[in-house]
């Protein structure tokens, strides 16, 4: 098995400038298979990526914030934010929706050596987040190590099946795990990438805590930090600036707001009190669309073709500060099943989370594709 390397992925987009350009008025739609290639249906190239600014979005209330205890989707998206597993699947703009090719994040490679052992070589020199206990330690193998035999072990996992197969997980040295299968398990990388309790976390946390319900136990590798937590209210989160991929991600901070009213998600994204849609998906409720497009004229909506159609709406036009809020952010997706509603992960930055069917029912995922952009009300 050929080893894979990490590399640096940078997003391309529609910029606003661009559409304006091209000569896009308000009120275009777009096919989903268009959707596909932005860069190709514009004709144009994304510009350099440049930081600053707060992202609003409608978030959820997580249940709690332990990742091996519970499969909802309001703590895993919540989680999303923080954690990094040791593969992920590739995102960005030249990805095709429907493909699930898995690339590195914590592990920078890895190689099978025969039918039942998989070895992965962590990336060296990723740290925690500098929060006690850790306080910026290095992420090391035994964290991987202790993290699965944990998912295995852990009586609450609803997701420990995807993993029986494995037999033992072993340190071979300090940046190096072997996992040891029963069986031949052709599917182990992928269940690895599952964007569902994989999350890496640390003996320490759970140690000093007893478990990771409460906010403090979230404390990961990822692109965030958690920086304050208001229950059914909103979870803030701050630009982690050790992040292990260099110059992500491009926004200072992300609030997660509880919006439960649909009336009261469409005010604040009327106002610009945030900055997509309000409906699930980050998308714009049909008996909606009319009525918020003659109020926002420079509104562009696109169909998106999955098991329910849905319209996604973005802002075009005036921003909130003078330059795109997160000029070249990487696309943002979202997924979820429609007939079980199992976990909708929305992933910002750097983040995707992606499964090719329902794990629960086998259904067909729902892909949609998100505005690289987070512009402000006209």
């Amino acid at each position: 098995m050929n080893t894979q390397q990490a590399r640096l992925l940078t997003g391309q987009d529609i910029h606003r400038r661009e559409l304006l350009k091209a000569g896009v008025t308000a009120g275009v739609t777009l096919s989903a298979g268009l959707l596909h290639s932005p860069a190709a249906l514009w004709g144009v190239e994304a510009g350099q990526p440049k930081r600053g600014g707060t992202l609003r979005v409608r978030g959820w209330e997580p249940v709690h914030f332990d990742p091996q205890q519970t499969i909802s989707f309001k703590t895993h998206t919540t989680l999303s934010f923080v954690y990094s597993k040791l593969v992920r699947h590739k995102i960005g703009p030249d990805v095709r929706t429907g493909t699930f090719t898995v690339e590195p994040d914590l592990a920078e490679r890895w190689e099978a050596p025969d039918d039942t052992t998989y070895i992965f070589h962590l990336r060296q020199g990723v740290k925690w987040h500098n929060k006690p206990p850790l306080n910026g330690r290095e992420l090391v193998a035994e964290d991987v190590k202790f993290t699965y035999d944990r998912f295995l072990a852990e009586p609450g996992n609803a997701n420990r099946y995807i993993l029986d197969p494995v037999e033992r997980v072993e340190v071979v040295d300090r940046y190096t795990v072997k996992f040891l299968l029963k069986e031949p398990y052709v599917w182990l990388v992928s269940a690895l990438a599952y964007p569902v309790s994989t999350w890496i976390i640390a003996p320490e946390v759970v140690q000093h805590f007893g478990d990771l319900k409460k906010p403090e136990t979230a404390i990961g590798t990822g692109p965030f930090l958690l920086e304050h937590y208001e229950p059914n209210v909103k979870t803030v989160f701050k630009r982690n600036s050790e992040y292990f991929r260099t110059g992500q991600p491009y926004v200072d901070g992300v609030e997660w707001l509880v919006i439960e009213d649909e009336s009261t998600g469409l005010a604040m994204y009327r106002t610009g009190q945030i900055d997509c849609g309000p409906a699930p998906w980050w998308s714009v409720r049909q008996q909606d669309l009319e009525a918020l497009k003659k109020t926002h004229p420079n509104l562009v909506d696109r169909f998106v073709n999955s098991l329910q159609v849905a319209r996604d709406l973005y802002r075009i036009g005036k921003m909130r500060y003078e330059e795109p809020l997160v000029e070249g952010f990487p696309q943002i997706f979202s997924q979820g099943c429609m007939l079980c509603q199992s976990p909708v992960l929305p992933a910002l930055s750097c983040l995707k989370t992606d499964v090719p069917t329902c794990k629960p029912c086998s259904a067909p995922i729902l892909h949609r594709n998100r505005s690289q952009r987070v512009p402000a009300s006209s």
